[in-house]
């Protein structure tokens, strides 16, 4: 079994590390290794082959041994999702994050319900997540933010990809030259409001697009849109 564990701090080898609690918690009462185990550890600058060298109870001491994967360009797929309820959002954040997002956008729209997110619960899923994909780095989460703000800060060089389910355009990869990133754009339940279409339209920078025939959910419209536009990249 090969483990794999996010450490955010800077990793030496041949250096020794003393484990967070989650982390000791994990390796001794869930998966249960034992002096010698073999882990990888893992950041944005790479992933380390290491072996623990000192467990007890409440201790967990592991040795970094050697580099295995070198850090790669992130991927520039971003994606803003207006919130929805707690099972699809946490569900939207877990499948994000394997098909290889950069970053979550929080957004309140005019239809959105709910205005809260569980930012400590959010970080973890994206977190383990990412372990469990073989990835290096886990999605930044933003602060929540109003659409408008939203539409309003955006960078021009950003092509804004909007999952419409008024549109009957393809993507194609023509629409992605000279970005300089991506951002997906998912609506919420019941879809956005007509003066909201407006705006997110009359934007020089909006790509709206088709997804389906069918209405989608949020968690599903976010899954498919992510994964046609990583089919289109790779596919040129």
């Amino acid at each position: 079994m090969n483990i794999r564990l996010y450490h955010p701090n800077s990793i030496v080898e041949n250096s020794t590390s003393l484990l967070s609690k989650e982390h000791t918690h994990y390796i001794i009462n869930v998966v249960r290794l034992k002096r010698g185990s073999k882990i990888n550890f893992f950041n944005k600058y790479g992933e380390w082959k290491s072996e623990i060298i000192f467990l007890d109870r409440n201790r967990v001491e592991v040795k970094f041994l050697n580099k295995i994967k070198e850090a790669k360009k992130l991927n520039n797929i971003q994606l803003a999702i207006c919130l929805v309820k707690k099972n699809p959002l946490e569900n939207i954040f877990q499948k994000a994050t394997e098909l290889g997002v950069s970053k979550i956008i929080p957004l309140i729209s005019d239809r959105t319900e709910v205005k809260d997110i569980n930012y400590e619960r959010a970080k973890k899923i994206v977190i383990e997540a990412t372990e469990q994909s073989n990835q290096l780095v886990p999605p930044t989460i933003s602060d929540m933010i109003k659409l408008k703000n939203f539409l309003e800060s955006l960078d021009q060089s950003t092509k804004l990809l909007f999952a419409d389910i008024n549109s009957k355009n393809n993507l194609d990869i023509k629409d992605f030259k000279e970005a300089k990133s991506l951002c997906v754009l998912i609506g919420p339940e019941g879809d956005f409001t007509p003066k909201e279409r407006e705006t997110i339209l009359s934007k020089t920078n909006t790509i709206p697009f088709s997804l389906s025939n069918n209405i989608l959910r949020a968690d599903t419209a976010t899954i498919s849109a992510i994964s046609l536009i990583n089919f289109v990249l790779s596919d040129h």
